[in-house]
Parts: C-alpha cells; sequence; structure tokens
C-alpha cells in the first residue's frame, strides 16, 4: 500500500466503519470508432478487507460491441451456480474480511447519461440484486446506486478572484436539479486550467446516507487513488474500473475475435454480435486483478 486514509484508521467514516460495506465501481470500455466489431469489456471493481476502503479487486468480461449495459454481472448456470461477475467479487470480500458478508452495498458506476438511469436500476441493480439471492435466500443487504459524471458543461469560479475553487469544494444547492438528489463536487485541485466539477446523482439510496455524510464518503474516496499522492476528480472505485477496462483490452486480439464472429453469421437470435468471452486462466493461476 502507498497510502491509507486516517478515517479508515481511526475508523469514523460515516456509514461505513462500523457496518460491513462493500464499495462498488463499474464501467464500460467501447472499442474505437472505427472498429464497430470490437467488443465492449465491462468492468466492475470492489473493496476488500473491510473496513479499509483503499483496496480493491477487479472482475472483468466482454460483451456485445457498444453494449453499455452490464449484463454479465449475474449468469446463472444452475440452482446452485452463479458465473457472474457479482458473485466472484462477494466471495473475496467474504475470504478477505474475515468470513464477513457485506450488510451494505454502495455502487458507483461510470459512463451512463441521464437516460440510462433507469436501466442502471431496472438491469444491473436486479442483477445484483439477483446475485445476491442466489448465493443466499435470506440474506438482504441495503443498496445504494450513484451516479458519477464528467461530461458536462458545468464549471465554477471564486467570486472577485482569478483561482480556482478549492479542493473539497461541494455544491448541492441553487444550480442543482430541484426534485433528484445529485450535487457537484470539485474534489482535486486545478492549478492549470479550469477545474471541471464532478456531478454525483444518487438514484437509488437504502442505507439512508445523509447529505454531509455522503459527501464527506465521496470526497474520501477521491484520496484513495494508489497512482496519486492528492485527490482526483473522481472517486478511486471508478478510476480502478475504467484502469482494468483499459488494460484487458490491450490484451484482446481484435482480428481473431472479428473472425471468430464472422464464422458464427455475425448476429445472435437475440440480435446481438456474438462475442467470444475471454479465455480462461489455469487453475493454478491467480486469476485477481488487485489495486493497492
Amino acid at each position: 500500500m502507498n497510502s491509507f486514509l486516517t478515517t479508515e484508521l481511526a475508523p469514523t467514516l460515516p456509514q461505513i466503519s462500523k457496518v460491513p460495506t462493500i464499495i462498488i465501481g463499474m464501467d464500460v470500455s467501447h472499442g474505437s470508432p472505427g472498429r464497430a466489431d470490437a467488443p465492449s469489456i465491462a468492468a466492475v471493481v470492489s473493496s476488500r478487507q473491510w473496513p479499509f476502503i483503499s483496496r480493491y479487486r477487479a472482475a472483468v468480461c466482454t460483451q456485445s460491441p457498444k453494449l453499455e449495459m452490464i449484463d454479465s454481472l449475474y449468469k446463472k448456470v444452475s440452482d446452485t451456480e452463479d458465473e457472474g461477475l457479482f458473485r466472484e467479487l462477494l466471495r473475496d470480500f467474504y475470504v478477505s474480511s474475515k468470513n464477513v458478508k457485506p450488510e451494505h452495498i454502495i455502487i458507483f458506476r461510470d459512463g451512463v447519461s441521464e437516460s440510462q438511469f433507469n436501466q442502471v436500476i431496472n438491469i444491473e441493480l436486479n442483477q445484483i440484486i439477483e446475485a445476491c439471492n442466489h448465493l443466499e435466500e435470506d440474506w438482504s443487504p441495503k443498496f445504494t446506486v450513484i451516479v458519477a459524471q464528467k461530461n458536462h458543461h458545468t464549471r465554477f469560479f471564486q467570486t472577485n478572484s482569478p483561482d480556482n475553487v478549492p479542493p473539497g469544494t461541494v455544491i448541492d444547492n441553487a444550480v442543482c436539479h430541484p426534485k433528484t438528489n445529485d450535487f457537484y463536487m470539485c474534489a482535486h485541485a486545478g492549478p492549470i486550467g479550469t477545474t471541471r466539477p464532478t456531478h454525483y446523482h444518487i438514484l437509488h439510496d437504502e442505507i439512508g446516507f445523509s447529505a454531509d455524510d455522503m459527501q464527506e464518503l465521496v470526497h474520501s474516496l477521491s484520496y484513495v487513488y494508489q497512482r496519486s499522492t492528492t485527490a482526483i476528480s473522481v472517486v478511486a472505485p471508478i478510476c480502478y474500473a475504467h484502469l482494468a477496462a483499459a488494460q484487458v483490452a490491450q490484451f484482446i486480439k481484435f482480428d481473431e475475435i472479428s473472425e471468430a464472429t464472422s464464422s458464427h453469421g455475425g448476429v445472435s437470435t437475440a440480435g446481438t454480435v456474438l462475442v467470444p468471452p475471454l479465455p480462461r486462466l489455469h487453475k493454478n493461476v491467480r486469476s485477481s486483478m488487485f489495486f493497492c
């Protein structure tokens, strides 16, 4: 580990330090515009060794080109077997946290627009709930789903000053949505240019975060990215998911996948392009991707 937060060691993180909590980051990486047949890479990372929030594990898979919603979070093979991404992460959390099951699950999602918010809840969150029920029927953790957006045109300035807003600035009124739960945060410093804040939307909150507790958690997660010694512009789980998807995309031989897709007719019965799964590693090879 490069660094820990003092709030992890105290521990004083709201809603996390006292209740077993797993933090999830999800992102999908698409092929370049010139490669319409290149599969999309879905990456999901999860925290481990509760109550720490500085260490993460990644699980990745391929899916149909340009498909934004992750469709492999839950893949039922039999009544006792699930090959989805989320079951793999839950097992890792359970083992690394001394056989403790998470009672709270906090999900950070990147790369979706406002028109896709309902799909995140109806498709991805439902898959995660099904994965939990498949693992243990009597287990009912609470969920919170947050979407982070960077592609917007909102900027903030200090009155009568040429400097950017100081790192850690939060705006949760006036310019926010009048009905939904959202806020802007500039967690990072902007020494050059104009700081672009991250827009966070809380789509679903069963845990019951107060506004201050949610903002404190997001701010803390901006400091645990191990490639940076300062705060970054978005929470670390999302950065790790983006990094994992980008790394796996470098390993795929697009020409071979294109030939395999053509040999199968190119399109499945559901109308989606057939995408070969990622190759399975040998049982003696550790398949984990750790970020620490």
